[in-house]
């Protein structure tokens, strides 16, 4: 793509970074764009560097930009069982628009029933407790299994985006995986910024953005939201946006996700 960034590689595996390192990264990239973050982090970790996406906006407007710039990298996918019909449409706009392969990951078989027989199947409006548990099984699981052999993942999250993502950087350490790197390339942007970019590029997007959902989800997890609303308060709107993470985006500092009974 040609764009400079001003920042090096640092030629070693992620394993190795330092908190220090890690912000020494970040000052480096206060006024980076997204596409020369991730320039570096596909120079610097290669094979070993993954995007996460659910195939919300920001995941997309990511996938676009890692389009433009070789070689590809691994794209995977949480499918938990109970994804809406329109995220399997555009995850599948997206696999012929890019020519990518995109990995799906599930949740185990004996853990899902175990928690629909002995809990059921909305046992996730009972209490955070028993909704982190549900994350936990169909999400924060396979999340471990999809980073086993990398050392370092992209997440499309922005600051502004909930009152738990204020502080994310640029680059993390994400101490709940093996203090892997996550890179967080639109750390900065605004969502007007998100959907200019997608119209400009033509970039395909879930059908349920135009219907008033602007967080996507599992489909009892998620409802769209009213004019003037926060825009994660259709994510488990029965809870205290406080709690609005399904662990994904939590550090092990941050505690469990939720596995206790």
């Amino acid at each position: 793509m040609g764009e400079q960034s001003g920042v090096q590689s640092v030629n070693h595996e992620s394993r190795t970074l330092s908190a220090e390192d890690v912000a020494e990264l970040n000052r480096r990239f206060q006024g980076a764009t997204p596409e020369a973050v991730l320039r570096w982090a596909i120079d610097t970790f290669g094979s070993k560097l993954a995007l996460a996406s659910s195939f919300g906006a920001e995941d997309m407007v990511v996938i676009d930009m890692l389009s433009k710039i070789e070689p590809p990298i691994t794209i995977f996918t949480l499918d938990t069982g109970r994804l809406h019909e329109e995220t399997y449409d555009v995850m599948e706009r997206t696999r012929e628009r890019y020519k990518v392969a995109i990995q799906s990951y599930f949740p185990g078989r004996d853990a899902v029933e175990a928690l629909e027989r002995e809990r059921g199947f909305y046992s996730f409006r009972q209490s955070v407790e028993e909704r982190k548990f549900c994350c936990y099984v169909r999400k924060v699981e396979p999340l471990g299994r999809a980073l086993k052999n990398a050392d370092a993942w992209i997440t499309g999250l922005r600051r502004e985006q909930a009152a738990t993502r204020t502080g994310i950087g640029v680059v993390e350490i994400d101490a709940s995986h093996g203090s892997i790197l996550k890179i967080n390339p639109l750390t900065d942007w605004t969502e007007p910024q998100v959907w200019a970019y997608i119209r400009e590029h033509e970039v395909p997007y879930n059908a349920l953005h135009d219907q008033g959902f602007p967080s996507i989800g599992c489909s009892p997890c998620t409802r769209a939201i009213k004019p003037g609303e926060d825009v994660r308060a259709g994510r488990w709107w029965w809870e205290s946006p406080v709690t609005k993470e399904c662990g994904l985006h939590l550090d092990s500092k941050h505690g469990d996700h939720g596995k206790s009974s």
